[in-house]
């Protein structure tokens, strides 16, 4: 397309084009944002024969097999695999490393846990754990092979301006070029600049508690059930990673994360052994570690006139469930869906009706289950104890297998 690619085969080059003089480039997408939510929609809208550009401020890391692993993994359900099946993503994806799961359980009390499994829907497994980066990787090389979606990375937005007179927005770079678009997209995150720039407000709140991600090295070989213990102070969760490898994650109060995080490896793996259950195997160490706060936000709507937010920047969910990139990715989905029906029916595929079916799709969906979130972690954060009988008994009258216990798994899957 334009002779100021920036793939990933030519990241290293991108100075030497930096000096160039400045122009102007029209795309009929432009996605804001090139992780993993970004880079599945600008394929999915390529895939459609849109001309598409992705910005990005920051290249991922290279993936070498013996690298440690990373900090920020995520679950990724059967509904997102289907998508990275047909953006072309998944077959590579899986010849990197990941975890399957079958398995989910969660309890508060011994003897009222809740398991699922996945021949309760007639599936093969519930799904997967890899590495945010390695997700991102096989994205951004199957858009390398895409000769209508320029990358430019590494870039950021300077200026954006609306363009009345020709329903347009132009995106200034801050190199200097300027791009056109019909269709501007804002993945980019809680802090959308997108969704600010668009006058899209957000509701929500901060929960108070934050979440620490611990990589463990166990002698347990890898494990197929993910698993999660609810305390009045928080989750204690274990994620299953390849080969003798966990991910922990444990949801506390804000100073006492802050508080573990000064520790040494060492001095955490004892307080982990101290504080989380005893199915953990207390034979591991601690090789990595990461937190961050946990925030509910919500935008107030999804779409302005010729703009639309995905993603994080639309909505960002208590991470109990996992859903986050989930959610997200259906957001994706849900949008390419819209648009290709849209050009099919020879509508104005970038225009308001077809944002509006978009959100109409997506909003009371991802509030709903934002809200499931809600309940479920103002029911277990407390230890009053009526409250902490009726949901015991809740977690174990809902292990009973039956249709609305398989109806709730689908949901969680993406698959209802």
């Amino acid at each position: 397309m334009s002779s100021h690619y920036y793939g990933c085969k030519t990241m290293q080059d991108a100075s030497l084009t930096a000096t160039h003089c400045s122009n102007t480039i029209d795309y009929d997408v432009v996605v804001v944002g090139g992780g993993m939510v970004g880079a599945a929609a600008a394929i999915g809208l390529g895939q459609l024969g849109l001309s598409v550009a992705v910005i990005e401020s920051r290249q991922p890391q290279a993936y070498e097999p013996e690298q440690p692993l990373d900090v920020r993994v995520s679950a990724i359900s059967v509904a997102s695999e289907q998508l990275l099946t047909r953006l072309g993503v998944m077959e590579h994806l899986l010849t990197l490393r990941h975890a399957p799961y079958n398995g989910l359980e969660t309890w508060e009390l011994d003897g009222c846990l809740t398991a699922f499994n996945a021949e309760q829907v007639g599936q093969a497994h519930l799904g997967y754990f890899f590495e945010n980066r390695l997700i991102q990787l096989s994205l951004w090389q199957q858009i390398d092979q895409m000769d209508n979606i320029t990358l430019l990375c590494p870039h950021s937005v300077a200026q954006f301006e609306r363009l009345a007179d020709r329903q347009q927005v132009s995106i200034k770079l801050d190199n200097g070029d300027t791009l056109t678009t019909k269709l501007l997209i804002g993945a980019d995150g809680a802090n959308s600049q997108v969704r600010q720039w668009a006058g899209i407000g957000v509701t929500g709140w901060d929960y108070a508690q934050s979440a620490m991600l611990i990589n463990i090295n166990t002698e347990t070989p890898q494990q197929t059930v993910t698993w999660q213990q609810f305390t009045p102070a928080g989750p204690r969760s274990l994620l299953p990673l390849p080969g003798h490898h966990a991910s922990l994650v444990w949801y506390d109060d804000a100073n006492r994360i802050k508080q573990l995080s000064q520790l040494n490896n060492l001095q955490l793996a004892e307080q982990i052994r101290l504080h989380f259950p005893s199915r953990l195997d207390p034979r591991f160490t601690v090789e990595s570690r990461g937190s961050f706060p946990l925030t509910r936000r919500h935008a107030q709507g999804y779409y302005q006139n010729n703009v639309v937010i995905i993603g994080d920047a639309a909505h960002t969910i208590n991470p109990l469930a996992g859903q986050g990139v989930n959610i997200g990715f259906k957001d994706v989905d849900l949008l390419v869906a819209q648009v290709a029906n849209a050009i099919g029916c020879g509508e104005t595929w970038w225009q308001t009706p077809v944002l509006k079916r978009y959100q109409q799709s997506r909003y009371l969906d991802n509030q709903l289950m934002m809200t499931a979130m809600d309940v479920f972690y103002a029911g277990f954060s407390n230890n009053i104890l009526p409250l902490k009988l009726l949901r015991n008994g809740a977690l174990k009258l809902a292990n009973i297998d039956s249709p609305i216990k398989r109806k709730v798994l689908k949901y969680a899957l993406g698959l209802s």
